[in-house]
């Protein structure tokens, strides 16, 4: 590949591009470039060591729209992404840290995608893109934004709200505790975000701990009584205590109306 694209390499170039193809399967260069079952098989294989196309999974390979110049080619994340969830019929959302850069909660740029789907758990590389894909179940979908990005493609992210309620749920997935706090309360303050939107997320897609812990920060924010009864309700009579903060010992002040130790600051 080093000394440029030989004839079966241009050929499959131009077939994709005649057609407006993104990707190409196992199977359907057969016939188009009379080929055998091994030459394709090689044919694919050698493109896709080389960086020319991106497998997706074995049998599926993305096709850039122009040769690159430099001879290396990868999709971007969405493209990649949004090829994968297709292929397996998928729903996704786009969470945690890339969320939280969206929305200003963090700085910094993550190297992964994390995604929410309902299909694929793991770890996956497409080209130069890094996935980390979390299944769920369908009923923690939701709560979502689609944007398009400047080449027309539609990517789903978590809401603002919902990114919020996902740091406190999967605080240990993405290390957001206790900034997540913080975020709340910089939202609320900025009135980016309502205490209403973040207790219907909190009841739709928190557990019973994501509950106590936003309505601690809501009753510490001097939110609405109604709306602090709504996430009260859902919560059934129990001595047991859980920390403020997880990481840190279980060691503080108490809060019994939200069952909280409250072990570092507030």
């Amino acid at each position: 590949m080093k000394s440029g694209l030989g004839e079966a390499e241009r050929r499959l170039f131009a077939y994709a591009q005649m057609r407006g193809q993104a990707t190409v399967r196992a199977g359907e260069l057969r016939k188009a470039l009379a080929l055998r079952p091994l030459q394709e098989r090689n044919l694919l294989s050698r493109l896709a060591r080389a960086g020319w196309i991106a497998r997706v999974r074995r049998g599926l390979y993305l096709v850039p729209r122009t040769l690159p110049l430099g001879g290396k080619w990868s999709p971007d994340d969405v493209l990649a992404l949004n090829t994968l969830m297709e292929d397996v019929k998928g729903r996704y959302q786009i969470c945690g840290p890339n969320a939280f850069n969206r929305y200003g909660f963090d700085e910094q740029v993550p190297s992964r995608v994390y995604a929410y789907n309902n299909r694929i758990s793991g770890e996956r590389s497409i080209g130069a893109v890094r996935l980390t894909l979390i299944k769920v179940a369908d009923g923690r979908l939701g709560g979502t934004e689609k944007v398009s990005t400047r080449d027309g493609l539609a990517v789903v992210y978590a809401s603002r709200a919902r990114a919020l309620v996902d740091a406190v749920y999967d605080w240990a997935r993405f290390n957001s505790l206790p900034r997540g706090y913080r975020w709340i309360r910089g939202e609320l303050e900025k009135e980016r975000v309502s205490a209403s939107e973040l207790v219907d997320m909190t009841l739709r897609y928190g557990d019973v701990g994501t509950i106590r812990r936003i309505g601690l920060v809501l009753d510490q924010a001097g939110v609405d009584s109604r709306l602090l009864r709504k996430l009260e309700k859902k919560l059934r009579q129990s001595t047991g205590l859980i920390p403020w903060i997880p990481i840190l010992p279980k060691r503080g002040s108490i809060n019994r109306r939200w069952g909280m130790v409250v072990n570092g600051e507030t």
